[in-house]
């Protein structure tokens, strides 16, 4: 399936492993929040030919992250603290999957946040997160998370 993505939408500026294999991922920025979407396809579905859930949490990870960021001054990292997903309804293959973030609670040390997930516009799926708002080290380059 190869589909251009709606107006105002590019190639999701962040990459990682996790995601290549669900490329092309692409990405809208507002002034509030960062807004990720995908044409559902193969590899996005569960056996029961799905959007798999897990594809939607780590979307809405990203997504609520990044939209966090937008409201902190540049430098501090942000690391999942904790992220909870309620799922629904379902989402299939062909349709247009988006992550809004629509709720910011930036601080210090902690930053809230609030997505929907929607296939062609239909809302599917609601996560909330918190996020612990960290400084980098001047070591951050050698150090590995857990």
């Amino acid at each position: 399936m190869d589909r251009s993505a709606p107006p105002g939408f590019e190639r999701h500026f962040r990459t990682s492993p996790m995601t290549d294999p669900w490329e092309p991922i692409y990405s809208r920025r507002t002034e509030r929040a960062v807004i990720i979407g995908l044409w559902a396809d193969t590899p996005h579905l569960n056996s029961r030919g799905l959007v798999h859930g897990g594809l939607m949490t780590t979307l809405a990870d990203n997504a609520m992250g990044l939209s966090c960021a937008l409201h902190l001054e540049s430098g501090p990292r942000l690391l999942t603290a904790n992220l909870n997903i309620d799922f629904l309804s379902v989402a299939e293959a062909g349709r247009w999957i988006a992550v809004e973030t629509t709720f910011v609670k930036p601080g210090r040390t902690m930053c809230f946040a609030q997505a929907f997930i929607s296939a062609d516009g239909e809302i599917c799926a609601r996560a909330n997160a918190v996020f612990r708002v960290a400084q980098p080290r001047n070591d951050d380059s050698k150090r590995v998370e857990r």
